[in-house]
């Protein structure tokens, strides 16, 4: 009884209305995603368990700012990147060590990929893009394990051949929404995102027309 409504409320709270721009936080996400959330296409009802693990983040990055604020560390907290007319996004801090600046990202993982000796590629490419706009030389990957609150921290130095090939990939992005071309799926892309997508099955009819298209 209770459980219905409070999944409604989830569903509610992170309903999808088609986002307008890009953000930092697309970074590593397939072309098509992005294309198909800000085109405004039909997607999958998303998970309300799902909704409230993300959510479960929030409190993460919260708990861990507050210790860092205790500690006198951070000059800036939620930093917007200067306006242009590509990105949007807001970095998790920004503090001093030492005298030294660094960009901190807060993320809160399972064991598995806690487990793991380097950070999430999408983590290091947003993390890239945050340390390019507000030209500070290293940041830090901070990782929380959910399942047990151990911390892993990863130092990450400013990489410019990253950050162009990122600069790029949303400006042919950006071409492709203004045209109203759908892009292509990457090669390269894991089975995992496909699968996760909430656009799949529109995905999936659109490749299906392609090949009929190409076979006529």
């Amino acid at each position: 009884m209770i459980k219905e409504h409070i999944e409604n409320f989830y569903r509610n709270k992170f309903e999808n209305k088609g986002k307008q721009i890009f953000y930092v936080t697309d970074a590593g996400k397939c072309p098509r995603q992005i294309y198909f959330s800000l085109k405004g296409y039909p997607r999958k009802e998303p998970d309300p368990r799902l909704l409230r693990i993300f959510e479960h983040g929030d409190h993460t990055h919260m708990r861990i700012m507050s210790v860092l604020f205790s500690l006198g560390l951070v000059k800036a907290c939620e930093v917007e990147i200067p306006k242009n007319d590509l990105l949007h996004g807001r970095a998790d801090a920004i503090i001093s060590i030492d005298g030294i600046p660094y960009v901190v990202e807060i993320k809160s993982v399972n064991a598995f990929k806690f487990k793991n000796e380097i950070p999430e590629p999408d983590h290091i490419k947003q993390l890239q893009l945050y340390l390019h706009f507000f030209k500070i030389k290293e940041g830090i990957l901070l990782y929380e394990n959910k399942d047990t609150q151990e911390l892993k921290e990863f130092i990450i130095k400013y990489d410019e051949e990253t950050v162009k090939e990122l600069l790029k990939f949303f400006s042919e992005l950006k071409k492709n929404v203004e045209e109203s071309r759908v892009p292509d799926i990457p090669p390269n892309i894991e089975d995992r995102r496909c699968q996760f997508c909430p656009y799949l099955e529109v995905c999936e009819k659109i490749e299906e027309e392609k090949r009929k298209s190409e076979k006529s």
